[in-house]
């Protein structure tokens, strides 16, 4: 299977190296107009091929993966749409809020198989949460295809469309919230007097334990937390003045301000 990645940005460049040292047996090429990015690329991945020219590397793809700013993907398409062979082709887009409909209408075909995937930046390192949705022309071979490629870069979640938005926010935007709150629990850590690193450190392997913990035994996370918050404690203490300073409430409206 060959994948033609159109865009070598933040994403795009983070899927081809996480798909340059993965597991699956794929043909990776990617175009940029950008040289410096493609050239960052080569030295990392010598597999993927690379191209300043989007036309010359999807014509024999299987998967075309746009990965360009969402004002930016209409032009991208029709610009290859005579090189495309739609009845053979899976179109895949990662632009947020572009929907299904309107890139099935920029390829003037109603009959085409296009996909939309919303990954993280954990992608090159195997650890997105990438979620995918498709449209009506789409296989169960194919909708299973891309599935098993993002479950091999992290973890996949196939979903209705209408659902991308909460879950861009959710996990797409959430690994900033996630990194805000590690950036913060090691400022918080330093003012108690421990040396910057080694509190990231510690914030680090907490959170992993809170993971594997959670992961282990299934549980809702209050039944966790209830486990460490004895009576008269300090942890009570702790996320009480939490949430007098608003935490459950910020995570939230963060979440739907982004959606």
């Amino acid at each position: 299977m060959k994948i033609a990645i159109i865009g070598a940005g933040n994403m795009g460049g983070a899927i081809a190296r996480g798909l340059a040292h993965g597991n699956l047996d794929v043909k990776i090429a990617v175009a940029d107009l950008a040289q410096d990015k493609l050239a960052e690329l080569n030295v990392e991945c010598n597999c993927v091929e690379t191209s300043t020219d989007s036309n010359a590397i999807v014509a024999d793809a299987d998967v075309v993966l746009v990965a360009v700013k969402p004002w930016l993907v209409e032009p991208v398409l029709k610009g290859a749409l005579p090189l495309l062979d739609l009845k053979r082709q899976i179109i895949l887009s990662i632009a947020a809020g572009v929907d299904i409909a309107t890139i099935t209408e920029w390829l003037g075909d109603e009959n085409a198989i296009v996909f939309r995937a919303i990954p993280n930046t954990a992608i090159s390192i195997h650890q997105s949460m990438t979620f995918v949705s498709h449209s009506k022309n789409a296989e169960s071979q194919q909708v299973a295809q891309i599935e098993s490629i993002f479950n091999t870069l992290g973890k996949a979640a196939v979903i209705e469309e209408r659902l991308m938005g909460a879950a861009t926010s959710l996990c797409s935007c959430g690994i900033a919230y996630a990194m805000r709150y590690v950036r913060a629990a090691t400022e918080g850590g330093v003012e108690l007097g421990i040396y910057p690193n080694d509190a990231k450190q510690y914030v680090l392997q907490t959170l992993r334990g809170a993971i594997e913990l959670l992961e282990a035994t299934g549980n809702n996370p209050e039944v966790e937390i209830d486990k460490v918050t004895t009576p008269g404690g300090i942890t009570i203490k702790g996320l009480n003045a939490m949430e007098a300073n608003g935490f459950t409430t910020a995570v939230i409206e963060g979440l739907k301000a982004s959606r």
